[in-house]
């Protein structure tokens, strides 16, 4: 037999090779088009993409398969890829920053004006009530309103030594006016003040002004300082430093399409997971500690609107100030015959008659009947700032109970927008990162840690990125002064003195100062050393030396060696 070789192809063959030819190239032609149509859209010029298909074998980034794009198209594309993350991060970042700033101004306004209208109504409560007397004396009230702000405000003042003062100074003012028969001098004076532990010329108001006024300004400062640190740390963790790594794939996902021909083609969304899993992986770290600040903040903002109400507390101080001077005038024979024996008798005022105890007993009558002002609850200075702290809790609330999860829920986020990945129920018509079709590949999990196996995004997980471990630990310390507050306690000025008679400590158990609300009694804070005394504080008129007997109502009396010792 003899074999014969064909040296011409059928003819049909080679018209089948033709159609092909020109189908592809027509093909090749249209897609090209559509993909420098898109690029244009983007603002960037035309002129250096192909009109038709060539060889890939130049591309860096995507498959090097006939392609849309030249080397520069690649390159302009991957800064886009770049800055459309960024926008993206940034975009879904707004919420928690614009909540967080507005928050923060609308708290922190509220707790200045109430200051100010608190200091307003005790200045036309006094002003009507005591007269000349208050008005003579208002630099003393003015300078407690003034410390008040300075703490607010993050100075390096002691809620529990300004109130002290306060009352020190109180104490020697009120001493004299019922007592306008006598001269003293300041050295008497400061006999008074520096005794009146012991003496208790208010009775156990200056314990619950302090106790109350102390956890309202420490959870109202914690709030406010609160709200900025957020601010902060949003502000740095959505200011992304994105890898070369990251860059790689998010061209992949997103213009690889474009130059594959198919622009309209959107990435599959397990593809989009995976890429900002890789991306976003410390930011996801962030998430445990995140939770807990946002716990904080709404734990101690329910604090303040219940047990630790500013309102309530700002309002209290020209009540509980007017009920303590009451207080003394209605013991001030006892009070001041105590002081007389201690501190010695005082010299009476020239020309002046010294009164009778019953003369002074009728004295004291006639100042409690003098009207006091009092405020119905229309009437009361319950809000500033154009609102009030009931619903400024609320909103903050609202705001704050979706942050939980949003680092790590960040991917999510991003992918579920249509214009960055394809809907999950599109997956066998998306972009796999090679061709359209099915993206195989499991997603990742959570965090630096998990990325160890991510297809798309090559993570170095030996090596946490510093600016987050420093995010969390600002995180922690926030967490600590927000559960600290939570407690009635000031991280900067940890009381110890929560057993003396006065009340001046937090550490003590408290029931009566909030009706309503029930016992409270956070824990005790450890001891720190004594402030020291007053500067002004001097010797008395006639010396430590002597015995100093302020007899008690229960009977007890103070001896030079400062203890306490029952009165036989």
């Amino acid at each position: 037999m003899v074999l014969r070789l064909c040296s011409d192809p059928p003819a049909y063959l080679g018209a089948l090779l033709w159609l092909t030819v020109v189908w592809s190239s027509a093909t090749a032609a249209r897609s090209c088009a559509e993909s420098r149509r898109e690029y244009e859209e983007r603002g960037y010029s035309a002129a250096s993409s192909p009109l038709s298909p060539i060889s890939g074998e130049h591309l860096r980034l995507c498959p090097q398969d006939y392609t849309c794009c030249s080397s520069l198209m690649e390159e302009t594309l991957a800064r886009q890829s770049e800055a459309d993350f960024l926008s993206a991060v940034e975009d879904n970042s707004q919420f928690l920053l614009t909540s967080f700033i507005q928050r923060h101004r609308k708290f922190d306004e509220f707790f200045r004006e109430l200051i100010d209208v608190a200091e307003k109504a005790m200045n036309q409560m006094f002003t009507k009530t005591y007269g000349r007397l208050y008005t003579q004396n208002a630099q003393l009230f003015q300078q407690l309103f003034t410390e008040l702000r300075r703490y607010y405000s993050g100075g390096g003042v002691s809620l529990s030594e300004v109130l002290s003062d306060f009352w020190a100074g109180l104490v020697e003012r009120v001493f004299s006016l019922v007592n306008p028969q006598y001269q003293f001098g300041q050295d008497y004076l400061e006999c008074v003040s520096k005794h009146a532990e012991q003496l208790q010329p208010f009775g156990d108001l200056p314990r619950k002004l302090r106790v109350q006024l102390s956890r309202a300004f420490i959870a109202a400062r914690a709030l406010v300082q609160g709200l900025a640190t957020g601010r902060d740390i949003v502000n740095k963790a959505a200011k992304l430093s994105v890898s070369s790594e990251c860059v790689r794939a998010l061209m992949r996902q997103w213009f690889c399409p474009l130059c594959r021909g198919m622009p309209s083609v959107k990435s599959c969304h397990s593809l989009c997971l995976n890429v900002m899993k890789g991306c976003l992986a410390n930011q996801a770290d962030l998430d445990s500690e995140w939770n807990n600040f946002i716990d904080s903040l709404l734990s101690l903002a329910d604090r303040l609107a219940g047990p630790f109400n500013v309102e309530l507390a700002a309002d209290s101080v020209a009540v509980k100030v007017s009920e303590a001077i009451m207080h003394m005038q209605e013991n001030s024979v006892t009070i001041s015959t105590k002081v007389f024996q201690g501190c010695g008798s005082p010299r009476p005022v020239p020309g002046r008659a010294k009164r009778s105890p019953r003369e002074r007993e009728r004295e004291n009558e006639r100042q409690r009947r003098r009207p006091f002002k009092t405020y119905s609850p229309e009437e009361k200075p319950t809000t500033a700032a154009g609102t009030n702290l009931d619903r400024l809790v609320l909103e903050l609330k609202e705001r704050l109970r979706p942050m939980r999860g949003f680092w790590v829920s960040l991917p999510h986020t991003i992918c579920n927008d249509n214009k960055m990945a394809a809907d999950v129920t599109n997956e066998d018509r998306c972009w796999n990162g090679q061709a359209r079709g099915r993206y195989l590949p499991d997603v990742m999990g959570d965090g630096l840690v998990n990325q160890v196996n991510n297809p798309e995004v090559e993570v170095d997980i030996a090596r946490p990125d510093v600016r987050t471990r420093q995010l969390i630990m600002e995180l922690r310390v926030a967490i600590n002064r927000l559960k600290h507050a939570h407690n009635g306690q000031d991280t900067e000025y940890m009381d110890s003195d929560g057993d003396d008679s006065s009340g001046s400590g937090l550490g003590e158990r408290y029931s009566d100062d909030w009706p309503g609300y029930g016992s409270y009694s956070p824990p005790r804070s450890p001891a720190y050393p004594h402030k020291p005394s007053r500067p002004r504080e001097r010797s008395t008129t006639n010396g430590d030396s002597q015995l100093l007997q302020f007899t008690s109502f229960t009977g007890k009396c103070w001896n030079p060696a400062g203890q306490i010792a029952s009165s036989q």
